[in-house]
């Protein structure tokens, strides 16, 4: 028989009452395990350092270090290794942004469904990013009106399959989808991207999407630089892993 394997998740919330729902919400599931509990961003990235859990359930708003600081020194300190959701009542706009460019995996309201939830859970420890669809249309929006900046030194480090590589990354496509689409092995593909993250100095897959919008390599809606489908706003994007990208 195999054994089924287990994800070890941090819950940060400064609401108790909140925090002991979602503890309660993933400790009945089996493959879910609740390994710490925070009430504040600086306790949280102390939690991860000690713990080191899969993905972390995180408040974007708490008092003194808030989410967005905690998630970007946790995908720091971990290298990518733990994948962070943000929880928040509110989908604006700065939040989304900043949360992204953090490099977090997930972001979530509140009044999101309980399955819904642990579908995310499970979503990025399998190595995904997910968002909600409604944050995700907000997130094209900004980006529909954002003034690209110029890409031509900041990418010049990337050889051209690498940039084609990148280009698919942004458009949500997973390693296997990008091997079938560049005629690759899934393994050279999982390489180009780790050196791509290497090279522009980021820490997951999500970060790589930002940065194809902010320099105008790919736009919302349509991709400007070749050919295929446009970006799915409910497609998941893969996130990076460590090596495992």
């Amino acid at each position: 028989m195999v054994k089924q394997s287990v994800t070890d998740v941090l819950v940060a919330d400064d609401q108790a009452m909140i925090r002991g729902g979602l503890v309660a919400l993933l400790s009945a599931e089996p493959d879910l395990r609740v390994t710490a509990e925070a009430d504040d961003g600086r306790s949280a990235v102390a939690a991860v350092r000690r713990r080191m859990p899969d993905v972390v359930l995180m408040d974007i708003r708490m008092p003194g270090t808030d989410g967005i600081v905690a998630a970007r020194e946790i995908i720091r300190a971990t290298n990518g290794r733990t994948a962070v959701i943000m929880l928040t009542v509110h989908d604006l706009d700065e939040y989304v942004y900043s949360a992204l460019r953090a490099g977090v995996s997930g972001f979530l309201l509140k009044d999101a469904p309980p399955e819904e939830l642990l579908r995310a859970v499970r979503t990025v420890a399998s190595g995904d990013a997910l968002l909600a669809p409604s944050v995700t249309r907000r997130l094209l929006h900004r980006f529909a009106a954002l003034e690209m900046r110029d890409a031509s030194l900041e990418l010049a480090p990337l050889t051209d399959r690498e940039r084609d590589v990148l280009l698919q990354v942004a458009r949500g496509g997973s390693n296997a989808e990008i091997a079938e689409n560049l005629g690759l092995a899934e393994l050279t593909v999982k390489s180009h991207v780790y050196h791509v993250m290497q090279k522009l100095n980021l820490s997951s897959r999500t970060q790589l999407v930002i940065l194809a919008y902010e320099t105008g390599l790919v736009r919302p809606g349509r991709d400007v630089s070749m050919p295929g489908p446009a970006l799915d706003p409910e497609i998941p994007v893969r996130r990076a892993s460590g090596e495992s990208v």
